[in-house]
């Protein structure tokens, strides 16, 4: 398997490694894999629940009933649009009721969706298009005060297998999402469970995310593992905050794994507690997700609110971890149960239980969902390490992948040769089996649970003709638990934080723009001459962290919790 350019019809099913015959076999046998596909499980509740309360948007009621023929209708408009079996379309859409109608309405046609996120601008989403060779681009036409139709022309331009750009709302010269609302067809493909379903992006390290090949079997099963955890039924009332096209908010259980269980998604369009306060009152949500940093603005402002937040029985917090201290606040300030989730778009999922005793949910990370996740913690020779001795976590299991799409490269540094996933957390496991997450292995920033890689912001920042060399690390933050600083040798007269700012925000996410650039005169080197990162971030945590502060050198105002962006 070599990596090479995708074209738009090709079979992508030898791009992504499976699991050995051995594995399913054990994995079928033990009935986790069960044969189910996306959309006969919709079909499935449409008749089963009928007129149940599917998902509130707005003043948007869909049930299941009509969630499934919105389904059906879409599906028929992209295929006569010229949407067939196994191509890739990027879905970059705000958190709406219609992200949900379009994600069933591509797994009916066995169309591969790719889950870009809003923030992504048009260095990501042109190289989702261009490496997984993708025939159309869904977006919106203005959120927030963003242009995506001015993003979707400047990719157009640049993506050679892409088709078609799908607009919702105001389409301009594009093709209007309401224009493929079509009777539907009379015949569907017929979607085999070991198919794959989508591709979601990794956190990553280096370069632009990574594609994830999920398949039906394996996601599903991560699903109904969740729901029995997370105790879903027809009466779950789920509050989606961050955004959906997130694996944390869309399986675990998200939305996903809510509409499985047979409940109730309630679309929040803003994280902030203002906005979800009242959906909470007026819909009577039972269970949340949030980040760290969103759920200390929650208990904050809990303590002064008026609106009835008495039907929330659950609080899940995950995409990076939560102090002991803010978890202790949940049960006292909000009177609900708090569950953390500890896991990766790439597979294995860690939750408290909701029986556990205080201490396990405040102090750990959770179990895995399954009997057969397997989880090592090791040394940096791959040797085992006891209960209670932190190390590198790898592991392998029934919904954890054997590979990232088109990656030989990566996959082999990232894989073993027996299937493990080097996962780059460092963890700590007790003596009953919970994990204890310390922190990270790999180059990577945990940014309010944004994932950013270091290299793609220091290559965006290398493009800048002013910057001779540059390294990004994390620094400490207290609120988002860690904020990017870059260190910057530059090329004559060093230019203004705010312009270098600037020029990442155009060609990245806003929240991979680095919150603090500093000027450097030579980097500080390892012993074999490499940039050590590690002096770096001691660097950044002593000066400003530390007793000696001085004036810092801010590259841009730090975003609020109240930006889906910078906060989810």
């Amino acid at each position: 398997m070599t990596d090479h350019t995708i074209t738009a019809t090709e079979d992508l099913s030898r791009y992504c490694p499976d699991w050995p015959a051995a594995f399913e076999q054990r994995y079928r046998a033990a009935g986790y894999w069960r044969g189910e596909t996306f959309g006969a499980m919709l079909r499935e509740r449409a008749e089963r629940l009928g007129e149940h309360i599917a998902i509130v948007d707005g003043d948007t009621r869909l049930s299941y009933a009509d969630l499934d023929h919105r389904a059906d209708r879409l599906a028929a408009g992209l295929h006569r649009l010229g949407i067939s079996k196994g191509e890739r379309v990027v879905v970059q859409l705000p958190n709406r009721h219609e992200f949900i109608v379009t994600c069933f309405a591509l797994f009916r046609l066995g169309a591969l969706p790719i889950f870009a996120l809003p923030a992504h601008r048009q260095f990501e989403i042109g190289h989702f298009c261009n490496f997984a060779g993708a025939k159309a681009l869904i977006t919106a036409d203005r959120v927030d005060g963003f242009d995506y139709r001015a993003l979707a022309r400047s990719v157009l331009a640049e993506a050679t297998t892409l088709e078609h750009v799908i607009v919702l709302g105001d389409a301009e010269e594009f093709v209007s999402f309401a224009s493929l609302d079509q009777e539907p067809l009379d015949t569907l493909p017929e979607i085999n469970s070991r198919e794959l379903a989508f591709f979601q992006l990794s956190g990553g390290t280096t370069g632009v995310p990574k594609l994830i090949p999920r398949r039906h079997d394996d996601y599903i099963y991560s699903l109904r593992g969740s729901v029995e955890i997370c105790r879903n039924d027809t009466d779950t009332v789920y509050l989606g905050v961050l955004p959906l096209a997130h694996n944390f908010p869309m399986s675990s259980p998200g939305f996903l794994g809510v509409l499985y269980a047979g409940g109730r998604i309630v679309i929040a369009p803003r994280p902030s507690p203002d906005v979800c306060f009242e959906l909470i009152e007026r819909e009577h949500v039972t269970m949340a997700a949030l980040v760290p940093p969103l759920a200390l603005v929650w208990l904050d402002a809990a303590q002064t609110t008026t609106r009835d937040l008495s039907s929330l029985e659950v609080l899940q917090v995950g995409g990076a971890k939560l102090s002991a201290e803010a978890a202790r606040r949940v049960r006292p300030i909000l009177g609900c149960t708090l569950q953390q989730v500890f896991g990766m778009a790439e597979g294995l999922v860690n939750y408290t239980r909701l029986d556990d005793p205080e201490d396990v949910i405040v102090r750990t990370q959770g179990r895995p969902i399954s009997p057969d996740d397997e989880v090592r913690v090791v040394d940096d020779d791959d040797n085992d390490l006891p209960p209670g001795q932190p190390g590198h976590l790898l592991t392998r299991g029934p919904y954890t992948i054997r590979g990232y799409f088109n990656a030989t490269e990566h996959n082999a540094k990232n894989f073993t040769e027996d299937g493990f996933y080097r996962t780059g957390d460092v963890v700590m496991l007790t003596e009953n089996g919970d994990l204890i997450v310390e922190g990270r292995d790999k180059d990577q920033i945990n940014r309010g649970g944004e994932k950013i890689a270091a290299e793609e912001v220091e290559n965006a920042l290398l493009a800048h003709e002013s910057v001779h060399d540059v390294a990004v690390v994390a620094m400490p933050d207290k609120y988002l638990g860690e904020r990017s600083c870059a260190f910057v040798i530059a090329r004559g007269t060093p230019p203004k934080p705010h312009e270098l700012a600037q020029f990442v925000r155009a060609r990245l996410a806003s929240y991979k723009v680095p919150d603090r650039i500093e000027f450097i005169d030579a980097f500080p080197q390892t012993g074999v001459g490499k940039v050590s990162k590690k002096v770096l971030r001691e660097v950044i945590r002593d000066t400003y962290f530390g007793a000696g502060k001085k004036q810092s050198t801010t590259a841009k105002e730090t975003d609020t919790p109240s930006n889906p962006e910078a906060a989810s």
